[in-house]
């Protein structure tokens, strides 16, 4: 075969399947439109036409990062319970809602069954056991009873000098950074801290990213492989998607992030065997957790103790150091408030050695501002999607049908006009008992769930 012969063919063959891959599109996405606008079981919620046909724009949205505001805009437009892709609905009556969804099943949800999580939405685990955050029911209580003792209130007493000494750390080097007049990015200073903390907890080893003023290859690996979950996410909901990228490479970006990912997770392994390997008591998350599992038959697997040692570093870092940074720019921009918090907080401690965990919970207007932060700016702005169980249930007074993928969207809900008066407004005094001025008395408070809600809130609440 000639040359000429050779490339004629391959290119022929190449067309052939994008023709085919083509129609195959084409027939696919007139079915599903067809289907979901006229014969779906959720017909009757509102959407946009491409996005209840076909999912598109969330893929869409999701890739770009914007998923969060167009959910938004969709109550805004179509009201309560928006229909954001063929099987997924987006509900902001969140003081029906959450505990229709997520709640306890006691009461008026005894008899409902528990709505199980919508691992599609999850990147799938990297040694095949999922965490605390993704487990079935019957696991989740039993991982959860045992990560529980590392954030007790005992737990937590043990740790407050280990936690001080890095806020300590923090103030020194943002001292050293003042003193030589340089405009300083905050948000990488409250991840440096939120990094070593948890680090610390979870492996018995900061990253010293305070010390050296710099982000530890772990935390950029983390930033990165973070980058790959709404492409996985994509991939495991959409047929359409997933055949396209495995025959085209439509997301080429993303092989790099799953690589990060496990490499990621390889390091931490390295790090818990490191600690599993010292004989201690230090107040640390393993301490806690090795000292309770001897007296039950319910302990963790080594595979579970590092697929969740990973699960708390992700989720108690870079969300806590995101929730302080929207406080500091928020008080900075509101200076009413900033002036109030300091007032408060000069009044109450003389000197920093005054300042504890125990003395904090006594500064009202201080978990007002927080409070008023983790509304505008939620650590999960979209939902925690979760599966309708049985043959469908009802979720604020509507019913559901088995299946279907639902979830409060925190920032669309926080952000609604039915929810919360001047909802774009930073006030903290909506959440002072006995001075809330009376433009907020019927803000919906209950609809704000940073922290989740029911039996698989977060753990790292308090």
């Amino acid at each position: 075969m000639s040359i000429l012969d050779h490339y004629f063919f391959h290119t022929t063959g190449f067309v052939s399947s994008i023709g085919i891959l083509l129609a195959f599109t084409t027939f696919y996405l007139l079915g599903a439109l067809l289907y979901n606008k006229y014969f779906s079981p959720l017909r009757r919620i509102p959407g946009p036409w491409l996005a209840i046909s076909t999912g598109i724009p969330y893929a869409l949205h999701m890739r770009s990062g914007t998923i969060a505001n167009w959910v938004r805009e969709l109550h805004e437009q179509y009201g309560d319970v928006v229909r954001v892709t063929p099987t997924e609905l987006s509900f902001i009556s969140g003081e029906t809602a959450w505990p229709d969804i997520y709640g306890f099943r006691t009461g008026k949800h005894k008899n409902t069954g528990a709505y199980l999580k919508d691992r599609s939405w999850f990147a799938p685990p990297e040694n095949g056991v999922w965490s605390i955050i993704a487990t079935d029911e019957v696991d989740h209580s039993r991982t959860r009873r045992n990560l529980s003792h590392a954030f007790s209130t005992q737990a937590l007493r043990k740790q407050e000098s280990l936690l001080m000494s890095y806020v300590d750390l923090l103030i020194h080097k943002l001292t050293l950074q003042a003193d030589q007049g340089n405009p300083v990015d905050i948000m990488r200073w409250y991840n440096f801290t939120t990094f070593d903390i948890i680090a610390d907890l979870a492996f018995g080893e900061p990253l010293y990213c305070l010390r050296d003023s710099q982000y530890h290859k772990w935390v950029n690996m983390i930033f990165t492989s973070i980058k790959a979950v709404p492409t996985l996410s994509i991939r495991n909901k959409y047929l359409l998607f997933r055949t396209w990228d495995t025959l085209c490479g439509l997301f080429t970006d993303t092989q790099a992030q799953v690589n990060a990912r496990y490499e990621f997770f390889d390091m931490a392994k390295s790090r818990v065997t490191a600690r599993l390997e010292k004989d201690t008591n230090r107040p640390d998350f393993l301490t806690f957790i090795f000292a309770n599992q001897a007296k039950s038959n319910l302990a963790l697997s080594r595979d579970e103790i590092d697929v969740n040692m990973v699960a708390l570093l992700l989720a108690g870092s870079e969300t806590t150091a995101t929730t302080i940074s929207g406080v500091t720019y928020l008080l900075l921009r509101n200076l009413n408030a900033y002036r109030r918090l300091v007032h408060e907080l000069r009044t109450a401690f003389k000197d920093s050695k005054d300042i504890t965990f125990d003395a904090v919970n006594d500064l009202p207007f201080l978990h007002a501002a927080l409070q008023e932060t983790l509304r505008i700016y939620p650590a999960v702005p979209t939902g925690f999607p979760r599966l309708v169980p049985g043959e469908g249930q009802l979720i604020s007074g509507r019913f559901i049908p088995g299946g279907t993928s639902v979830y409060v969207s925190q920032h669309a809900a926080n952000h609604s006009t039915r929810n919360f008066a001047d909802p774009d407004s930073y006030v903290p005094e909506r959440w002072l008992e006995g001075e809330r001025p009376e433009k907020y008395a019927d803000d919906k408070r209950d609809v704000m769930q940073p922290f989740s809600f029911g039996p698989r809130n977060c753990l790292g609440k308090k």
